[in-house]
């Protein structure tokens, strides 16, 4: 059975080891993961597989983590892999003056063209010369099949004045 973890506490030192105890006492296998912290917090998304008839007593020692802080979530995931994904995989950078409404707007144009997120990083930063604070993106994105990555950039292009920020599409090299 495949699953999808989440854990999000206080930062601190062992976090990952204490899952990762569970999930090999239970016989299970660490698949895939991204974590970080920020702002003092820690968050990381695993997906596992493990046995069938040993995934409630995982399930339920993963929830003992509470005891720690550590909030837990799992779900099943019942999905087919990325080997069925469908459509060019893209990256999307932006950068501007820090405003309200980047991301909600980015985002907006994005879901309206049936773009799904893959990953997805940002950040503010102090610029050089200015010292206005600037906000930056990073999105790793799968087209739907029936949109061009150019079709897809004069889209963006229409809002990037409007948003004020300046904005790199690019199709990833291993998808050409």
């Amino acid at each position: 059975m495949k699953w999808v973890l989440t854990a999000v506490t206080k930062d601190r030192p062992g976090i990952v080891e204490d899952i990762a105890q569970i999930i090999t006492k239970h016989q299970g296998n660490w698949v895939k993961s991204s974590m970080s912290r920020l702002g003092g917090q820690f968050a990381g998304i695993i997906q596992i597989t493990v046995a069938k008839d040993k995934a409630q007593d995982l399930a339920s020692e993963l929830q003992t983590l509470t005891a720690k802080d550590i909030q837990i979530t799992l779900q099943q995931d019942e999905s087919e892999g990325d080997t069925n994904l469908q459509g060019q995989m893209a990256t999307l950078e932006l950068t501007g003056i820090d405003h309200p409404g980047i991301v909600r707007d980015i985002t907006h144009l994005l879901a309206n063209e049936q773009v799904t997120i893959e990953k997805l990083e940002t950040k503010i930063f102090t610029a050089s010369m200015a010292g206005e604070p600037m906000f930056s993106a990073t999105a790793q994105i799968r087209l739907p099949e029936e949109l061009s990555i150019a079709s897809l950039s004069k889209s963006i292009e229409t809002i990037a004045h409007d948003i004020m920020v300046d904005i790199n599409l690019e199709i990833d090299p291993q998808d050409h």
